[in-house]
């Protein structure tokens, strides 16, 4: 039986996209707009059987305060409120002095993981006498990251039980990601210790857990200036104090709290070209680091404060991979003006802050729908084809207040707008 799909990533695009749209029975519609879409992608090469470029909408932050400057913030995402949030977060901290940030010394760690291991000292001891053989072999694997002044740092033996030891190296990766130098050192480190010690070697990789790549970030805000229309301020600092204990104690909340905090952290991640996946799997684990699913950030009440902080693990990077690849990540670096890692890490925690921030505030008073619905009611009016600012406006005055807002009734306003304007 012959296989389409055989050697598939040899096709050209226009192959790849044909033999497609004949297993999926695509419309013409539907293939000329993969095709259309390819047209403007950037870095076609950079993944595996490219047909399209899948299009997500940027915007920016505003209002962020940093460290005594004023940072405009892009920000990737699909969901309709996330970037006001992080703007409606960053005001309120802004409005107070803005948001601190502090960047611990960032080492990246990965593992030579051995097996069938009977007496543990054995390869402690080992590693030990040969530690700085290991570390010279692993900086050799790598001289350029020497030459940049980053490079292996230090060792570690931990014993896992069941018979499996790790053998831990840490190493400063400068602005990259850093997880191909990693793993390069790895192999390389790995070769000596199989050679030498001959123990069973079941694998060699860097570890996403990044709890050497540590950003923190701070506010402290007068609960004056968190009073609405019908709350006081002190009553609604007490209530984002309660909701912030709140996931500290229950994990079923701290999902969903972290889950807040990673919509504006991904949204940085994804502009400026970086492995959202590897910063959610190191957020979420450090979540856990005590034993328990608990919300990444807290919230007190000190006298009349309200303060916050969250720590993340961020591992990010400003060179390499695909942020040298993809033009607009370039451009997003610039826009933000980050010159180096921990400006970019800096950033990123204090977006996830003011996201926090904004999110506690809401749910804690007017309920998060009252935000989440007037931007899905935009959303529903640009599915059903309003184009303009002006349709999208008159569509979703026409939909706010109704109680279950479908895309019947957003098909007809958008209909009797255009008949007035016609008219």
């Amino acid at each position: 039986m012959d296989n389409k799909f055989s050697h598939f990533y040899q096709r050209s695009e226009d192959q790849r996209r044909a033999i497609i749209a004949d297993a999926a029975h695509l419309d013409e519609t539907e293939l000329q707009l993969l095709k259309h879409r390819a047209e403007t992608g950037d870095a076609k090469a950079l993944i595996e059987n490219y047909v399209t470029a899948y299009q997500l909408p940027e915007g920016v932050a505003v209002n962020l305060t940093l460290n005594g400057r004023t940072v405009v913030v892009p920000m990737v995402t699909e969901e309709p409120s996330v970037i006001a949030a992080a703007s409606n977060g960053a005001k309120l901290a802004s409005d107070a002095g803005g948001v601190t940030a502090t960047v611990e010394p960032r080492l990246l760690m990965g593992q030579i993981v051995l097996q069938n291991v009977s007496v543990f000292a054995s390869v402690d001891d080992w590693v030990a006498l040969h530690r700085q053989q290991l570390l010279d072999v692993a900086a050799a694997a790598h001289p350029s990251l020497i030459a940049r002044g980053g490079g292996p740092r230090r060792l570690r033996v931990r014993n896992l039980g069941d018979g499996f030891v790790s053998i831990d190296l840490f190493v400063d990766v400068q602005a990259a990601m850093g997880a191909n130098m990693m793993n390069t050192m790895l192999e390389a480190v790995a070769g000596v210790v199989q050679s030498q010690l001959h123990p069973n070697t079941l694998f060699s990789i860097l570890s996403n857990a990044a709890d050497q790549s540590l950003a923190t970030a701070t506010v402290s805000i007068p609960v004056n200036h968190l009073a609405t229309s019908q709350m006081a301020g002190k009553t609604v600092a007490d209530r984002i104090s309660a909701a912030s204990q709140v996931a500290q104690l229950d994990p079923y909340r701290a999902v969903t709290h972290n889950k807040g905090i990673m919509n504006g952290v991904d949204a940085v991640v994804l502009a400026m070209g970086n492995d959202w996946r590897a910063i959610e799997s190191a957020a979420h684990a450090y979540a856990v680091t005590n034993g328990q699913y608990r919300g990444l950030s807290q919230w007190q009440v000190t006298d009349d404060q309200l303060v916050g902080t969250l720590t993340l693990p961020l591992p990010v990077g400003t060179a390499g991979g695909a942020t040298r690849v993809l033009p607009v990540a370039q451009v997003n670096q610039r826009m933000a003006q980050i010159s180096d890692v921990s400006q970019l890490m800096a950033i990123v925690v204090a977006v996830g802050l003011v996201q926090n921030l904004a999110a506690l505030k809401a749910l804690v008073t007017t309920g998060i729908q009252q935000g989440h619905m007037k931007m899905q009611l935009r959303s529903l009016a640009m599915s059903v084809g309003a184009e303009t600012p002006a349709e999208i406006s008159a569509v979703t005055t026409s939909l706010t207040g109704k109680k279950d807002p479908s895309e019947a009734a957003a098909k007809r306003a958008l209909q009797e707008f255009r008949m007035e304007k016609d008219d």
